[in-house]
């Protein structure tokens, strides 16, 4: 037997022996694992940046654990299992890929993304999800790009991934100088409210982060990682400017900012 086979129907023997036998794994349900999942989620995200590939393979596992817990669940509510999970995303791979298992040309990854969304699109006004008048002659609405973003999500990330896929349909700028001259203006825009005492400037913060979202994604950067390394350095930073005054008998509320300054690029230059 393949050995990757053989580990999964361990864990999926091992998930039913749980499920019966243990008092804590019986009681779960879909919603008191919800907020776990979303735990162990991060957990995976901090160990990828910190390039710790044991705690990378160690969240993984977890991750599985609670999809098996999941598919289990499922099963018990006669809902779905393991095997409708698994069949389920081979037949979306293989429908949202037809430049692998069909006859579609494509040049590069962006053509690839743009099939997806057009795929998705179909996809959900197959199932009946949207296939109104876009004239407005039908009640019923037609599906929309971004209905695959989740609400939940923060509110940088769902910028992500708002951006991306109104790229993948080509709503998208065609040079990063454009996307900078945006967040110029964004910026020029939110001086003028704050100048004026507006009521307007948390609404041109909110663009002004939209449109460096988007100058990042442009550079190639992740902004949610970048914003994530950016909040660890200056927790380091600060953390050793607390340690040093400390040993240096001096306390962060009596010291003046030149003075906490001074311990500041110290730290920085460590």
């Amino acid at each position: 037997m393949d050995p990757r086979a053989e580990a999964f129907l361990r864990l999926l023997k091992i998930m039913d022996e749980l499920r019966e036998q243990c008092p804590w794994d019986r009681k779960q349900t879909l919603e008191t694992l919800r907020p776990l999942t979303i735990e162990e989620t991060y957990e995976l995200g901090d160990a990828i940046l910190e390039n710790d590939l044991d705690g990378v393979k160690k969240e993984l596992g977890d991750l599985i654990l609670h999809i098996v817990f999941y598919a289990r669940i499922g099963l018990e509510k006669r809902s779905f299992d393991i095997t409708d999970v698994i069949n389920g995303i081979c037949e979306k791979l293989i429908r949202r890929h037809p430049h692998i298992y069909g006859d579609v040309k494509v040049n590069d990854e962006d053509e690839v993304k743009a099939n997806w969304e057009r795929i998705k699109l179909a996809e959900r006004a197959a199932a009946g999800n949207g296939s109104g008048d876009p004239e407005g002659g039908s009640s019923v609405a037609l599906p929309s790009v971004l209905e695959g973003v989740p609400k939940g999500l923060p509110s940088m990330v769902k910028a992500i991934r708002i951006q991306d896929k109104a790229r993948g349909v080509g709503f998208d700028w065609e040079r990063k100088e454009q996307v900078w001259e945006k967040v110029q203006e964004e910026l020029r825009e939110l001086k003028a409210e704050v100048d004026a005492g507006s009521a307007k400037q948390a609404d041109e913060v909110g663009d002004v982060l939209f449109s460096v979202v988007n100058y990042a994604r442009f550079l190639g950067v992740d902004p949610d990682e970048a914003l994530e390394r950016t909040n660890r350095k200056f927790i380091k930073r600060f953390q050793f400017l607390e340690r040093e005054s400390h040993r240096d008998g001096r306390k962060l509320g009596e010291m003046s900012l030149a003075e906490m300054d001074a311990y500041w690029e110290k730290a920085k230059n460590l």
